[in-house]
């Protein structure tokens, strides 16, 4: 009895462990994923699972539509401070406010592109564009940040040319339309600042919004120094600091996107650091053939060939849900391709894919 008792139990547990392995499930509310059955290939089992997660997108929809908005307002106050500044430029000679004007210029015309950018972004996708429009973002950004380039070098030129030929300022005009300007910057700073962190593209308009701010501010110093001291070189010299600011910003923003175009490796979250995290993990052996990219500074992707232990007991729903956790809470990767494997394939002993194309 007691032998009938043990065979029972264990051709129950055989049964059982086949159901866990043809189990199509979904990991939560927010993630689905397809697990495909195990194939015996002779001795050998191996997994091929996809899992694809989609965090909230109901929710980021309505964020970019509240986004675009604010991007509306944005573009209307920053045309309005440009007609302003460009005038106040023209009609009292200063460099440095016409500088600012420039700038102002490029502020439009940048979070114009930023605005298309995030209405694109939530297009959805179709068969020939599978991620949508999210990299429309970095380019985005990526087209900002060269325009910043080259509109610092202008000012750069033409503060060499005023700082070498110093011409008579009407003060009181640069003051006055410096102050305005600077109101205006502020109010579109308080609309998009909070929305800056974690998108390059939102955040290279910001940075074009914050040098003109600096700018207004280096004006409104400069008018009052010559009003009191009649030292008009210091609307170059406060040239030279704008174009400076704005280089600055310009360069790290174009850097950050290009990044992300290559499709390197997000800065937090390098293949080595994620490799050694995950072999870390139960029943974990092997990481190989394993790519990380960013499709826009906030989704981060990742796929990997798994080698899991053959005398595991864990149904592999509950590895790649695990697997999946760690990646999304101490790395933020949010979207995984995982090929489970109990006997490594031929891509093992290279934690990188070192195809090479013809």
């Amino acid at each position: 009895m007691r032998q009938k008792r043990e065979k029972r139990e264990e051709n129950r547990r055989y049964k059982q462990r086949i159901k866990e392995q043809v189990y199509r499930f979904r990991v939560n509310r927010n993630n689905h994923g397809t697990f495909v059955p195990f194939r015996l290939q002779g001795d050998t089992l191996h997994n091929h699972s996809h899992e694809h997660h989609h965090h909230g997108e109901a929710h980021e929809h309505s964020h970019q539509t509240h986004l675009q908005k604010k991007f509306k307002f944005a573009v209307l106050i920053t045309f309005c401070v440009f007609l302003g500044e460009l005038i106040g430029a023209l009609w009292s000679n200063s460099l440095a406010l016409l500088s600012d004007a420039a700038h102002v210029f490029s502020d439009v015309a940048s979070l114009l592109i930023s605005w298309l950018a995030i209405y694109l972004s939530t297009r959805p996708a179709t068969s020939s564009r599978t991620y949508g429009y999210h990299r429309a973002e970095v380019f985005a950004a990526f087209m900002n940040g060269l325009s910043l380039i080259v509109i610092s070098g202008w000012i750069f030129y033409q503060a060499y040319h005023r700082y070498m030929s110093p011409t008579e300022i009407k003060v009181t005009g640069m003051f006055i339309v410096a102050c305005l300007g600077f109101v205006g910057n502020l109010l579109i700073l308080w609309k998009l600042h909070g929305e800056s962190h974690g998108n390059l593209n939102v955040r290279s308009a910001v940075l074009h919004v914050i040098g003109d701010t600096l700018s207004s501010v280096a004006v409104v110093v400069g008018g009052a120094i010559i009003f009191w001291t009649g030292w008009y070189p210091i609307d170059a010299l406060l040239s030279f600091l704008i174009g400076g600011i704005i280089l600055v910003g310009a360069v790290n923003v174009t850097k950050e996107a290009v990044h992300i175009l290559l499709e390197n490796s997000p800065r937090n979250a390098d293949a080595d650091t994620v490799a050694t995290h995950l072999r870390s993990l139960e029943p974990v052996k092997d990481v190989h053939d394993l790519h990380i990219w960013s499709l826009c500074s906030n989704y981060c992707a990742l796929s990997a060939h798994v080698v899991v232990d053959e005398n595991t007991t864990l149904a592999p729903d509950r590895i790649l849900e695990q697997i999946n956790g760690e990646l999304q809470a101490q790395f933020g990767i949010s979207h995984t391709t995982l090929q489970l494997e109990q006997v490594a394939c031929e891509q093992a002993g290279n934690l990188l894919c070192n195809a090479q194309h013809s």
